[in-house]
């Protein structure tokens, strides 16, 4: 399995998650509420309440291939999240032959993977163990979300540094230079954790003088 990461805009697309058990509900909760979702089962779990998107409600099982294929049309993206794999993989293989790009939460790899994700106002970071240990992924999120709370803060301060920076130091390299001293230093990271003004003010007497 080779596999790159990327960032998608999803903005306009259809994404279909079929199974609307706990982990359909996971996977729902990733893709809202940036995206068109909907979720077709037979029943639905109570985490799904408040997240938005369709539902339609169908008995999955019961349906051959070109109905399943009629549930396909027009979707960018789809997610079989059933506990029948061999459903599972009845879903990928109509995806494969459609184009259509595809998410197994069990059963045949499909082409997409849903990593863990952190998300901040400035930033989105994604984490995947290739699906070899979902744990080690949960782990590394919460890990560095406890460590960098005040990451998006940090960013907002890089940005403003950056543009102060371009009026006075006519060096890239000195530019780059200057930005990571701040990036490293401890004591921004602590005046951040009070607030980004007082950061600012470090920086001020630190780099801009």
């Amino acid at each position: 399995m080779q596999m790159i990461p990327l960032v998608h805009d999803l903005s306009g697309k259809n994404v279909v998650i079929f199974g609307g058990g706990r982990v359909g509900a996971r996977k729902a909760a990733f893709f809202l509420p940036e995206t068109e979702v909907t979720v077709i089962s037979h029943s639905f779990s109570p985490l799904l309440s408040g997240l938005g998107g369709q539902r339609i409600t169908l008995d999955l099982s019961s349906l051959d291939d070109r109905e399943l294929t009629h549930l396909l049309d027009g979707v960018f993206l789809a997610v079989a999240a059933t506990p029948d794999q061999d459903l599972n993989n009845r879903i990928g293989k109509i995806c494969r032959e459609q184009g259509i790009l595809f998410n197994n939460a069990a059963g045949e790899p499909g082409d997409i993977l849903i990593p863990s994700v952190i998300r901040g106002e400035h930033h989105l970071l994604a984490i995947s163990t290739r699906g070899a240990s979902p744990a080690v992924a949960r782990f590394l999120r919460e890990h560095l979300e406890a460590s960098l709370p005040d990451l998006d803060r940090m960013i907002t301060l890089q940005e403003r540094l950056r543009t102060a920076l371009r009026e006075k130091e006519s060096d890239p390299e000195r530019r780059r230079t200057i930005t990571r001293q701040a990036l490293h230093d401890p004591s921004l990271w602590e005046a951040l954790a009070k607030g980004e003004e007082l950061a600012w003010r470090i920086v001020q007497e630190r780099y801009l003088q």
